[in-house]
């Protein structure tokens, strides 16, 4: 019977050495501080008035002070029906925030989804959500 041998791979022996290396590696990600939750800061960023629209969004932004943007998205029950459906374009709506936040202004970012869509329209919608984040810039200076 062969002998088994003990400590092994020293990856394996230190769980959480992995977890800090992968989260280093993945600067793209979508933390807690980069939600907008409140009313309060959602409604502050409604009273800013800086306003950028697209065929499917309303973007309204106000800069937060902070070295980094937030994000708070819309859809209401009138855009679309489906619980699903909401999900969905807030998770699009998301993982776009999500890749773009490195080169975003600081600011606090509400999306509201003003028309609805689904999968066929992946590629035209990644575009438009582009384009309103390029465009929030000048919210910064406002």
């Amino acid at each position: 019977m062969p002998a088994v041998q003990k400590g092994g791979n020293s990856s394996l022996s230190k769980p959480t050495a992995n977890l800090r290396d992968a989260a280093q590696a993945r600067p793209f990600s979508y933390k807690k501080r980069s939600h907008l939750r409140k009313a309060d800061e959602i409604s502050s960023v409604f009273d800013f008035k800086c306003r950028v629209s697209a065929p499917h969004f309303v973007a309204l932004g106000k800069p937060n002070g902070l070295a980094f943007p937030r994000l708070g998205i819309m859809v209401a029950k009138k855009t679309a029906r489906l619980s699903v459906s909401r999900n969905y374009m807030r998770r699009i709506v998301r993982e776009q925030f999500r890749a773009q936040q490195n080169d975003l202004a600081p600011l606090d970012i509400v999306v509201r989804v003003t028309k609805s869509f689904n999968r066929q329209d992946f590629a035209s919608i990644m575009q438009e959500l582009s384009v309103i984040f390029v465009k929030m810039r000048k919210c910064q200076n406002s």
